[in-house]
């Protein structure tokens, strides 16, 4: 029996509409595009509001309702990923409240994963402060209660530095963020405790905002080569295609499948980090103006009604 959609409803070739803070969504949105090759999708990075791991559920919600509106207006996206651990823990449920016919599918610190993997029971988790300090986040770790001990690490500044290293500059600087970035990295899992498979270490580290799973060769380092490190893409990308699945919403299996970039920062730095971590031919990213709020006049009157 055929899937029967209500008027007015988007259409199976309608995109994908993902975003972040900044460009660790590209994680997300690289295994979105291994499993849904088929499907286009429309990228957007706040990097002119960014970082959102330090910023108040306020803020973070506003942005939030200002992206996905004009992702529906401007886009005609038919799903919304949020491919960002805070974003997800202080707003997918005010987005799902107000985009009722919208599929919204977040994204969470992978502590279930780690939990069915873990051998010594002890488990690290690094995350951005607004995800660790979050409702959903303490939710989610009481339904794991007695089940594994975690340690928890706020990384003020990672997601930052990660985002700074996006794209290739000058090699002094490209050095100086590298050194930064490991330095953190190794402040971080100093902090934790000792890694390791030996009894009373921890042998599982989450990958709790989408940023740090572009530092996992720094992580691997640190850490240590049996120690398993966890993250979301995947999971999420599957639970999309479920979620399309049961709308009746994915792309025809012919389509060619697609991508559009925009970023309300330097669309330069978001091209060049999907150029080097998506590994496929990416059209240049384009600049959008989104103001907080959600009034029509949030569009930027230069990108037009919408996608070609």
């Amino acid at each position: 029996m055929p899937i029967l959609r209500p008027m007015n409803a988007p259409a199976p070739q309608a995109p994908i509409g993902v975003f972040d803070s900044g460009i660790g969504g590209l994680s997300v949105l690289r295994a979105l595009q291994a499993e849904l090759p088929h499907e286009r999708f429309v990228y957007l990075a706040d990097t002119g509001h960014a970082p959102y791991g330090e910023r108040g559920d306020a803020f973070v919600i506003a942005r939030s309702h200002a992206i996905a509106a004009w992702l529906r207006r401007a886009q005609g996206i038919k799903a919304l990923v949020v491919a960002c651990n805070t974003a997800t823990a202080a707003a997918v449920h005010a987005l799902r409240q107000r985009h009722p016919a919208l599929i919204v599918v977040g994204v969470e610190p992978a502590l279930k994963p780690a939990v069915a993997v873990t051998r010594t029971g002890r488990i690290g988790v690094m995350a951005t402060r607004g995800t660790l300090a979050s409702a959903k986040f303490a939710q989610l770790l009481q339904s794991l209660q007695g089940q594994a001990a975690f340690a928890l690490q706020a990384c003020d500044g990672l997601a930052d530095a990660i985002e700074q290293a996006a794209a290739p500059g000058p090699g002094a600087e490209d050095k100086q963020n590298a050194l930064k970035i490991e330095a953190l990295c190794a402040r971080y899992t100093s902090a934790m405790g000792p890694f390791g498979t030996q009894t009373g270490a921890l042998d599982t580290l989450v990958l709790g905002c989408t940023h740090y799973v572009f530092a996992q060769e720094v992580l691997r380092r640190l850490v240590g080569p049996d120690v398993q490190l966890v993250e979301t893409g995947a999971p999420v990308a599957r639970h999309t295609r479920r979620r399309l699945a049961q709308a009746g919403l994915l792309a025809p299996d012919d389509a060619p499948g697609a991508l559009r970039l925009f970023s309300t920062g330097d669309p330069a730095r978001l091209h060049a980090a999907a150029v080097r971590w998506l590994q496929a031919g990416v059209d240049a990213a384009e600049a959008v103006a989104l103001p907080t709020g959600d009034s029509p006049g949030c569009v930027s009157p230069s990108l037009g009604p919408g996608p070609a």
